[in-house]
């Protein structure tokens, strides 16, 4: 396994670029399906099934034991001390606190609520990056994702009516969580392949969500669709994904690959519909439209080299 550009290089041009793009796009197109298949397994308020803790806990302890087994499989070195904190910040983003509120959220609002308000992660995870990885990008990327942000809170706005609620609340906190954990991830694959990133958060975590999962496994039944959810949250939103996702973002650079998730809330909007039968608007596919023109757009922005990284 070839080891990956470090995550705070300047990407690089042609087609390793471009498949960091294509990388980030599956990854994305893989956590789409997060929010509908959350809202399945946590069910809503009048017809609850999986308790949103149990479901945060078990997505994670089933993934790390894959993870396990994934990392005895290629032999893995143990992850130098200096990564064991970015590692340890990824675990609280990824594993423990972007699910956590984002279960508690869908419980009360519908999956494509959920996935407007998540429009807002591209620019968490753009800013922080900036900041944390000394990125510095120009003046038209930062004017494109703050245009990318104001169409997704215009659409937030036009489907909900202005309306906010604590729902709101805990999907702002996970955006912000999130970004914290992606960043995080994305400096740990600076000294490790981005495929055993994932891996060794999840296999970290796992002391604390195996016996967390005994301890909030539900006292009800819950539908097998239920179950299936949770499967899919677990080998795919809490594993797999992550395997394109880090991968991308070492090839296409974190700040630049991290405009792609705008794509994220409309890709979950028409898997809600199949999934869960909400209905799709003319409006969103405008609004779909647009962003995918305003990512278009970000892609052909520079984005400078980290400060003091060599020329």
């Amino acid at each position: 396994m070839t080891t990956p550009a470090p995550a705070t290089a300047a990407p690089a041009p042609g087609s390793q670029a471009s498949l960091g793009y294509a990388l980030g796009a599956l990854g994305v197109a893989i956590f789409a399906l997060t929010m509908p298949m959350t809202r399945l397994a946590v069910g809503d308020a009048s017809a609850p099934q999986l308790p949103p803790a149990f479901v945060t806990a078990a997505r994670a302890a089933l993934a790390g034991l894959l993870a396990a087994a994934y990392l005895v499989a290629v032999r893995a070195r143990r992850p130098a001390r200096r990564l064991h904190a970015p590692l340890a910040l990824s675990a609280l983003g990824t594993v423990v606190g972007f699910p956590l509120c984002l279960a508690l959220a869908l419980r009360e609002v519908e999956s494509m609520h959920a996935a407007v308000v998540s429009g807002l992660l591209p620019l968490a995870t753009a800013v922080l990056a900036a900041l944390v990885l000394r990125q510095r990008p120009s003046w038209g990327f930062w004017a494109c994702a703050l245009l990318g942000t104001a169409l997704v809170v215009a659409f937030a706005a036009w489907s909900g009516g202005g309306r906010l609620s604590a729902a709101d609340g805990w999907l702002l906190a996970a955006m912000l969580i999130g970004a914290v954990g992606y960043v995080a991830g994305a400096r740990a694959a600076a000294g490790l392949p981005p495929e055993q990133v994932i891996c060794w958060v999840l296999v970290g975590s796992l002391p604390f969500t195996l016996p967390a999962t005994l301890w909030w496994w539900p006292e009800h039944a819950a539908s097998a669709a239920a179950w299936g959810a949770l499967g899919y949250v677990s080998v795919f939103s809490m594993w797999l994904g992550f395997f394109a996702w880090y991968r991308g973002l070492a090839l296409g650079g974190v700040v630049r690959v991290s405009q792609v998730q705008m794509l994220q809330p409309f890709l979950a909007l028409l898997a809600a519909v199949p999934l869960l039968g909400e209905q799709l608007e003319p409006g969103t596919v405008a609004f779909a439209l647009a962003v995918m023109a305003v990512v278009a757009v970000s892609r052909r922005m520079p984005v400078g080299q980290p400060a003091g990284a060599s020329r």
